[in-house]
């Protein structure tokens, strides 16, 4: 069985960031192969790996949609879920020690029910070919909720140093108890920290949410720079402050397989 890691938060905290450089890390420890999974319909999670991503599952949906109104004109006499399944497993994009599927989003109005069951069905007919599925959710609570995945090993909740958004995983955290998600280890990362120090007040408030603080990756210029000149994040420096912080910080846990 794979095992499963996802990551969650409040709108731009570096979650997507954060995701990428844990990629890196277990790529560089040789844990692999990696399933990484963009369940962000906003998909910027390649960028940070420096990969090009051809089709999204939302554009699959829109593809099926269409020859199904065309009379289900699908190439080679198809049925349409056999092409349905064909275009998943062509639009996996191959990286060095990972794969990477991307939910993206449909054309229109509507929820993304459909697109989130297929890309659920498409990580568990996977699974068992990765040691591990990493997953980079939605801002805010959605895929939780969804259910995207069963069981989760370790959970990241990625906070910026604010009250509110300590209050905003906080909130998360209580929703893992309320669907009653299995869920093995939660962790804090807060990230973007002035100097790589949080204060009283902040530290106030992860206690009050009862939220067990892992580590504090500093606010960084490099990744400013190589994000503005359109590099890979993943080809910062290793001593970058923010990637050797964060190294640091995944050295200290255990994953256990």
């Amino acid at each position: 069985m794979a095992y499963k890691i996802a990551v969650a938060g409040k709108g731009g905290t570096g979650k997507t960031t954060l995701t990428g450089l844990l990629i890196d890390y277990l790529v560089k420890k040789g844990e692999k192969p990696i399933l990484a999974v963009d369940a962000d319909a906003n998909a910027n999670l390649n960028e940070v790996l420096g990969e090009e991503v051809e089709e999204t599952i939302g554009d699959i949906k829109e593809d099926v949609n269409q020859k199904s109104l065309e009379g289900n004109k699908f190439p080679g006499g198809m049925l349409k879920a056999d092409y349905l399944k064909y275009k998943l497993n062509t639009s996996i994009t191959e990286g060095d020690g990972y794969d990477m599927i991307v939910m993206g989003r449909s054309q229109g109005p509507g929820c993304y029910c459909y697109v989130n069951g297929v890309l659920k069905a498409q990580i568990d007919s996977l699974a068992a070919n990765y040691q591990y599925i990493i997953i980079d959710n939605e801002a805010g609570m959605e895929h939780l909720s969804r259910k995207l995945v069963e069981n989760i090993d370790t959970l990241f909740l990625i906070s910026d140093c604010s009250r509110r958004g300590i209050q905003a995983v906080g909130r998360i955290r209580r929703l893992v108890d309320e669907l009653k998600l299995k869920v093995g280890q939660i962790f804090l990362i807060v990230n973007r920290a002035p100097e790589g120090k949080i204060n009283d007040g902040t530290m106030e408030e992860i206690k009050k949410q009862d939220l067990d603080l892992l580590g504090v990756v500093p606010m960084d210029s490099t990744i400013y720079e190589y994000d503005t000149s359109g590099k890979p994040l993943v080809d910062m420096p290793e001593d970058s402050p923010s990637k050797k912080t964060l190294y640091d910080i995944l050295s200290k846990i255990q994953f256990n397989k």
